[in-house]
């Protein structure tokens, strides 16, 4: 059986990879801020419900306390948690703020990562997927065909490529445990929701991310994924 964490699992994307994941047959933790909100998608989901907060290192590491006494291995962690500004351009933008926003999407990713190490060291396939964005390749945010380049996240974007760049180091540092990144796309989820809305069905975003949540031994490393192949750092 695989175990699985999904970081902010309890709804949007998070909850759809752990969906798709669950019916695959891996055993799925949910990984959530909210106590009430976990739980009720755990139960929902056939998961198990995890309390973790990516941005409080006592939250991480009894979350992977919890792991370790039932299952004493961690094969996949998809990092997906994360937080947007809500801002397009500059006006309300604070270094608070911007810190913040660094602290759950990027630093959280280094946080979850490092308290998993050990679990993930015992698997003998570990994988770990880290929920990126089109908005954090300098690539796409530089070419006018691509609608990440038609308006300025700034925050939001910077921390995305931090991501990318975090899952490029860490599979160089790291061979024994892949590591991919995913562009999901633009999704009719709460993060969208401040921009109008729309976007496609998470049904759709959903299977980047469960694809490289469930390679194999021979499966690539130090990517950067989208629905359609690899996308340009």
């Amino acid at each position: 059986m695989t175990t699985t964490l999904i970081t902010g699992a309890n709804k949007g994307l998070g909850f759809e990879t752990a969906r798709r994941l669950i019916a695959a047959g891996h055993t799925v933790y949910i990984g959530a801020r909210s106590i009430a909100r976990g739980e009720a998608a755990a139960a929902e989901l056939g998961a198990r419900f995890l309390r973790i907060d990516v941005t409080d290192d006592a939250s991480v590491e009894a979350a992977m306390r919890v792991i370790e006494e039932r299952d004493g291995r961690l094969d996949v962690l998809v990092n997906n948690a994360g937080i947007g500004d809500g801002l397009v351009g500059v006006d309300g933008l604070t270094g608070a703020t911007a810190l913040v926003e660094f602290d759950t999407n990027a630093v959280g990713v280094v946080r979850v990562t490092q308290a998993a190490l050990p679990l993930l060291r015992k698997s003998e396939n570990p994988v770990v997927v880290n929920i990126s964005s089109g908005l954090g390749s300098f690539w796409a945010v530089t070419n006018p065909e691509r609608q990440e380049s038609h308006n300025a996240f700034v925050v939001y974007g910077a921390t995305k490529a931090a991501v990318s760049m975090l899952t490029v180091q860490y599979a160089k540092a790291l061979p024994d445990i892949k590591f991919n990144a995913v562009e999901p796309g633009y999704t009719a989820t709460d993060l969208t929701a401040p921009f109008g809305g729309g976007g496609r069905p998470v049904q759709e975003s959903a299977e980047v991310i469960v694809r490289l949540a469930s390679i194999g031994k021979d499966g690539p490393t130090g990517t950067f994924q989208e629905t359609t192949g690899e996308l340009a750092w």
